[in-house]
């Protein structure tokens, strides 16, 4: 009962941050706001969780990386495939081994693998916490496609740095050539299990569909087992369980794009996930807080003053943001180096763009999270050295990282001109035109073959006019005589098996265009709703024609 209560009163907490974050006059990140309310519930009503690491690491993380690698924009991170690699790989190593050595000296009672272990926790970002910085001055989206795709990778590589620095803090030892072959095959056993276990429940979840038909809420509570599937099928086998969780994300894009499933399943899909995804992340920010007050009163115990710890995270986020940016300048003059060898045109590249994509490096709920998952006793049963000051740390930088973003990211931004790159307006008018000739010639397809061989086929003539019309035309059927309202009721009835056949023919075209990478997934979800939300108002039943 007391569990139940606690998981009540943390979703009560997150609802309550959403309707204040949008009562505010002020533009107020919501994970700022999530976390006071967290230190709330602990200052003033007593309230206290006591986590399990790896319990809170397969509730949390599994369902968060799956949905960051199903949502991402596909065609933009092979775009920009070269430049999110360097971020999302070269920084993160960067930022383990310079943060790491810096903690450590800065820090001589923290041992140096836990200092890498901190960093590395340090080092993935988190797009859905500069997405809620930046709500009211929008990332460019190409940026912001970088960000997303980084964030994707620096998640598992991030978080398998700090499998890597845990084992050796608990040994005390450490082998750069095991490590790295270690790495490898925990990252190609966890890919190719998570691609594997999604193939696997599509493919079976595709013959069981043919046989009996689809339940959208079955098909929902499927999705939502497949990363916990992944994850865990990894991790019994000793591989990635966080990259098996990416994987099966990316691979459930692919999977989806063929579009087998049923408007009502992605539609009440989709609204599952956003909740969830909600949930999940306000949930980690208001346990973020909840923790914060006991694990300051532990570091301060244990000897450190309080002044001397927010100087510790104050050095250590200015020291992450200066190897960040630094790191995306050499990122950017090794692309123009390339872009000149090739005989490229060089773009501009204001200096504001720099720093934009430095300050949009906010730390959230994966380091949360991730340093929640340090172990709490060693492997001879003694405490696990400066726990509490590596979670505290964290959850500092966390704090500044968000209010260094809310407060500096919106003035960069503002007015800021980017180089010309492809407007997704054009693109989605192009598919919007693709889409309308489908419909339009299964419409008229349909209309024949529906009309050969009747006396009434002027009647379908009509119905497809009205269909190939953006508006449905009302009729009162009541103010009209029996014989006209029932051949207005066989007309409406046609029109609707002709629209549906219309939206069928438009989301394929679309998915086709996807399939083909001539369009982005954001385009297609986009209009793929669209077309949902029209296919549930005509298929709601009417008469067999």
């Amino acid at each position: 009962m007391e569990t139940v209560t606690m998981v009540l009163v943390l979703l009560l907490a997150v609802v309550a941050s959403g309707f204040m974050v949008r009562l505010s006059p002020i533009p107020l990140p919501l994970p700022i706001l999530q976390i006071g309310l967290g230190a709330l519930l602990a200052y003033g009503t007593h309230f206290q969780v006591e986590l399990q690491p790896e319990l809170f690491f397969l509730l949390f993380l599994p369902p968060l990386l799956f949905l960051d690698g199903w949502r991402i924009p596909k065609r933009g991170l092979f775009r920009d495939g070269a430049t999110i690699v360097e971020l999302a790989l070269g920084l993160v190593i960067f930022t383990v081994l310079g943060v790491g050595v810096l903690i450590h000296w800065m820090i001589p009672e923290m041992p140096l693998a836990v200092a890498f272990a901190l960093a590395a926790v340090l080092s993935p970002t988190d797009p859905i916490a500069v997405s809620a910085v930046a709500a009211r001055v929008p990332i460019p989206h190409r940026l912001m496609h970088i960000l997303e795709g980084e964030s994707l990778l620096n998640d598992a590589s991030g978080l398998v740095c700090l499998r890597f620095a845990v084992a050796a803090a608990l040994t005390g030892s450490f082998s750069l050539s095991s490590a790295a072959l270690t790495f490898v095959s925990l990252a190609l056993g966890g890919i190719a299990l998570g691609i594997a276990v999604t193939w696997v429940v599509m493919w079976g979840l595709g013959r069981l569909v043919r046989r009996i038909g689809e339940d959208p809420g079955l098909q929902t509570l499927v999705s939502l087992l497949i990363p916990f599937g992944a994850y865990l099928a990894a991790e019994h086998f000793h591989f990635s369980g966080i990259l098996a969780a990416v994987a099966a994300g990316v691979t459930m894009n692919y999977a989806e794009i063929f579009g087998q499933a049923l408007a009502a399943t992605r539609m009440r899909r989709t609204a599952v996930w956003d909740t969830v995804q909600f949930a999940a992340n306000g949930i980690i920010f208001v346990l973020l807080g909840e923790q914060l007050p006991g694990i300051l009163d532990r570091a301060t115990l244990q000897g450190t003053e309080p002044w001397t710890l927010l100087a510790y995270v104050m050095v250590i986020a200015l020291s992450l943001g200066l190897l960040r940016l630094f790191w995306v300048w050499a990122s950017l003059q090794f692309t123009l180096y390339k872009a000149r060898r090739k005989g490229q045109p060089r773009p501009p590249v204001h200096w504001r763009v720099l720093v934009a994509a430095s300050l949009a490096g906010v730390r959230g709920a994966i380091t949360l999270a991730g340093v929640l998952t340090l172990p709490l006793v060693m492997e001879d049963g003694s405490p696990f050295p400066a726990r509490d000051l590596a979670i505290f740390l964290a959850m500092g930088v966390i704090l500044v990282s968000l209010a260094g973003a809310s407060i500096l990211l919106p003035p960069v931004l503002r007015g800021l001109e980017l180089p010309p790159e492809a407007h997704e307006a054009q693109e989605q008018d192009r598919a919007r035109r693709a889409a309308a000739d489908a419909a339009v010639t299964e419409i008229e397809r349909l209309q024949h073959e529906l009309a050969a061989g009747k006396s009434d086929a002027d009647l379908y003539a009509e119905a497809a006019t009205l269909s190939m019309e953006p508006y449905r035309r009302q009729v009162d059927g009541a103010q009209l005589a029996p014989e006209e309202a029932d051949r207005h009721a066989r007309i409406a009835a046609i029109e609707r098996r002709l629209r549906l056949a219309g939206l069928k023919a438009e989301r394929d075209a679309l998915y086709r265009l996807r399939r083909a990478r001539q369009i982005e997934d954001t385009t297609l979800a986009r209009m793929v709703r669209e077309i949902d939300l029209a296919e549930a108002r005509y298929a709601d039943g009417g008469r067999a024609v």
